[in-house]
């Protein structure tokens, strides 16, 4: 039954960053992309000390958009083309990096003073190759402009593109899904066939698709066109995604994505030199490029 499911299961890299954890399911070994989804990462749940909070200090990016969206707490972000923005639970954050942006992370001083609450998804998209070396944007969509869809005993969020005839007004470069799914006790929701990857995610509490039990923070990955009933006995909380087959590969370095190895190759040479724009209001300190990188390089 497994196999007639899905087509494989990826079980996350967990790394602990002081405070709270980070479960990591792509890029990976047995498989780079959903999708245009090349990086999947779960922050958290955690709460932080008083006084302290996440500083993702000042780092680049080329060739991908990446998409933050919280459950639970706030960042600030700012990034190179002067943007600052803060974004909260149910809302998304979509920084398209294009030939080149800097952008940090930080806690905002409020969450500061109470302990921050951390606890959410950040993702990349890799761009088509038209667009690879688009300009940089910036885009902030808020919790009350993304379309709710209502299932007996679920709640479903529309974070980008079309699912379950509601439509995300998030700016989308590729044919995208993705959706926040709350499942209440006992609460079902079908799984929309459409898209030609699909992947779900449990993040916490329970969920089965078709009666199979899945597991925390390990991503299912769909078999094409079937049909799948998501449930929870106890109540649960599901990230959906997926999109359209890439047919060129992506290469992964660091923190940039492209099709082209010379591409991350300029780009690495970019950074070491300060070519770079700077972040405005955050240009004292950055990140320095990693000697041996922190992600392997895929495929």
């Amino acid at each position: 039954m497994t196999d007639e499911l899905f087509t494989q299961i990826i079980t996350p890299t967990t790394h602990d960053l002081g405070g709270f954890k980070v479960h990591r399911t792509l890029p990976s070994k047995p498989r780079t992309m959903v999708g245009p989804f090349i990086f999947f990462d779960q922050m958290g749940p955690a709460r932080l000390t008083v006084g302290t909070g996440i500083d993702v200090r000042p780092h680049p990016h080329i060739n991908l958009a990446t998409v933050t969206y919280l459950y639970a707490g706030a960042i600030d972000h700012r990034d190179s083309l002067g943007t600052f923005a803060t974004i909260e639970p149910g809302a998304v954050n979509l920084m398209t990096a294009g030939h080149g942006i800097v952008h940090s992370e930080r806690s905002p001083s409020a969450e500061r003073e109470k302990g921050p609450e951390l606890s959410g998804i950040q993702t990349w998209l890799a761009l088509p190759e038209d667009r690879e070396e688009m300009n940089p944007a910036f885009e902030h969509v808020s919790a009350a402009d993304l379309p709710i869809v209502e299932e007996p005993g679920a709640r479903c969020r529309v974070i980008m593109g079309e699912l379950w005839g509601a439509k995300a007004p998030t700016t989308t470069y590729a044919q995208t899904i993705y959706a926040d799914i709350e499942l209440a006790e006992g609460g079902a929701v079908p799984i929309d066939p459409s898209a030609t990857e699909r992947a779900v995610y449990l993040a916490y509490g329970d969920a089965s698709i078709d009666g199979i039990e899945m597991e925390i923070a390990t991503l299912y990955i769909l078999r094409p066109g079937i049909t799948a009933i998501l449930r929870s006995a106890g109540g649960g909380r599901v990230a959906l995604c997926g999109g359209e087959d890439f047919a060129t590969p992506r290469h992964v370095w660091w923190n940039f994505v492209s099709s082209s190895r010379d591409r991350i190759n300029q780009a690495k040479e970019d950074w070491k030199a300060g070519n770079f724009p700077k972040v405005p209001g955050d240009d004292k300190e950055f990140i320095p490029i990693p000697e041996v990188p922190k992600t392997v390089s895929y495929p």
